[in-house]
C-alpha cells in the first residue's frame, strides 16, 4: 500500500474513532475538552462534542491502525493526535464564528484535521506539496461519504 494511502486511511481513521466511540460508549466519558467554560460572551471553547473520550479514541485506535498497516504505533499517536487538534481550531473557529456545535462548514470541518497532521509528518514520509494537496482534497471527498455511510448505518447523528 503506498504511504499516501496509508496516511489517508490513517486520517479516516482519526476523524471517525470519536463518532465510533460515543456509539459504543454512549454518554459514558464524554467529558468536554473544554471543560464547559464559557468565555465572556457565553460561548464555548470548542463546544460539548469535543470530549476526552473523542480524543483517547482518536489516538489509540489510529496508533493500533498504524501499527497494523506498518508506520508504527507512535506516528499513528501523533497523526491522531494532531488531526484532533487541527479539529478543535476548527471548532474554536466556528465557536467565534456563533456557529453552533455540530453546525457543518465544509472546508474548515476538514481541512485542519488533515492538513495538520500531513505538514508535521511530511518529511518523514518524503511527502511533496502536491501530495499534501492531494491528500487533503481526497480527505475532503472521502469523509463527507463516509459520514453519511455512517448517519444511514446510525451510528452517526448527522449526516455530515
Amino acid at each position: 500500500m503506498a504511504i499516501e494511502l496509508k496516511l489517508l486511511l490513517l486520517l479516516v481513521v482519526a476523524n471517525g474513532a470519536p463518532i465510533l466511540a460515543r456509539h459504543l460508549f454512549g454518554a459514558r466519558f464524554n467529558w468536554p475538552l473544554d471543560g464547559g467554560y464559557l468565555t465572556s460572551k457565553g460561548r464555548h471553547l470548542f463546544g460539548p462534542s469535543k470530549t476526552v473520550r473523542g480524543l483517547i479514541a482518536a489516538v489509540v485506535v489510529t496508533s493500533a491502525i498504524a501499527h497494523m498497516v506498518k508506520i508504527g504505533w507512535q506516528w499513528g499517536a501523533m497523526i491522531g493526535a494532531v488531526a484532533m487538534l487541527g479539529d478543535l481550531v476548527a471548532s474554536f473557529i466556528k465557536r467565534r464564528l456563533n456557529m453552533p456545535p455540530s453546525s457543518q462548514a465544509i472546508g474548515l470541518d476538514q481541512i485542519p484535521e488533515s492538513l495538520l497532521p500531513l505538514l508535521f509528518c511530511a518529511a518523514v514520509f518524503d511527502l511533496n506539496w502536491w501530495s499534501v494537496l492531494f491528500l487533503v482534497l481526497a480527505f475532503l471527498v472521502v469523509v463527507p461519504l463516509l459520514s453519511r455511510l455512517l448517519f444511514l448505518l446510525g451510528i452517526r447523528r448527522r449526516p455530515y
